[in-house]
């Protein structure tokens, strides 16, 4: 009997149930073990970081502010001592001075068509040659790709007479194709996409779409594309960036009737002394354009980063 056992009757709890011993503290769910471990792998920096990174931002961006400060001023109060730092009232006056020596419509026009060409060109050829040389098996694959890297070591400047005797036999001087064609495909871009897709396509997509009966080029639209969009937003946006602010082959293949926004630039401000604040109203109005479109590729950058990640 239970009486006679001496075995002690344990207490029972205040709500009526009996408590099996010492209390012991209740087990960590799972969501607060993750709400944790996330907050354990925060870093929070110190305030000497803050201060480095705000005066590394003031670095960055002072450049840009100066040349908004300079667009609104006149020659006379930029080459003042000490320079103003706050923005005046002539920025109007100074944009349709701007407009009156250089036609700046035609050359934003300019820019964008071949800027957009040259960046979609460069993102496709590209690819398709990144997707081959990473993993498609074909004979003299290595030799081709070093012969591709190699030609980044040339300096573009050995090349400019024969490109330029090139356009003129086939009549396209001062025409927008001369710029167009010859930055169609870049080794970097090439090397770039190879280097990519070599790390994030796995070779079991492939071989799925091909037992599937998927022919190569609808491998590379429906598997390759998907997953290398992040690597096609990044180069698209170095190489419109890259193609916008090129000078040196346009001014020399362009003429000042028909030019890009550089070439269009380098015609302002002239005289025995150069006016720096029409010089760099010109300049404020061919920066806008590719304020535009890093802030709309940078969205795409951030926010596909981790499109085409294969979960395991």
């Amino acid at each position: 009997m239970a009486g006679t056992t001496g075995t002690p009757v344990a207490p029972s709890h205040p709500t009526g149930r009996q408590s099996d011993g010492p209390s012991t503290p209740a087990p960590r769910t799972g969501r607060g073990r993750t709400r944790r471990s996330k907050h354990s792998r925060q870093l929070h920096g110190g305030p000497l970081v803050y201060v480095i990174l705000g005066f590394a931002t003031l670095l960055s961006v002072f450049p840009f502010y100066w040349s908004i400060v300079a667009a609104t001023r006149s020659n006379a109060d930029i080459n003042h001592v000490p320079p103003p730092l706050t923005p005046g009232g002539n920025l109007l006056s100074n944009f349709d001075k701007a407009l009156d020596e250089a036609d700046i419509v035609q050359a934003l026009i300019n820019s964008t068509i071949v800027s957009a060409t040259v960046a979609a060109g460069t993102v496709l050829c590209s690819t398709l040659a990144g997707f081959a040389f990473a993993k498609l098996r074909f004979r003299g694959r290595g030799i081709l790709l070093g012969i591709t890297v190699a030609t980044m070591m040339i300096p573009p400047q050995l090349g400019l007479i024969p490109l330029f005797m090139i356009m003129a036999k086939l009549q396209w001087v001062n025409q927008l194709q001369a710029v167009i064609l010859p930055t169609l495909v870049t080794a970097f871009g090439v090397f770039f996409m190879r280097q990519y897709l070599l790390e994030a396509l796995p070779d079991e997509l492939i071989e799925a779409g091909r037992v599937d009966g998927a022919s190569y080029a609808r491998i590379f639209w429906s598997i390759v594309v998907p997953i290398a969009r992040p690597a096609m937003a990044v180069l698209g946006l170095l190489t419109f960036m890259t193609t916008w602010n090129d000078f040196f082959w346009p001014i020399i293949a362009l003429s000042s009737s028909n030019p890009t926004v550089q070439v269009a630039i380098n015609s302002l401000g002239g005289g025995y002394v150069h006016d720096q604040s029409i010089i760099l109203a010109g300049t404020l109005l061919g920066t806008l354009p590719v304020l535009v479109v890093f802030g709309l590729l940078g969205r795409q950058i951030v926010g596909g980063i981790m499109q085409g990640a294969v979960k395991g």
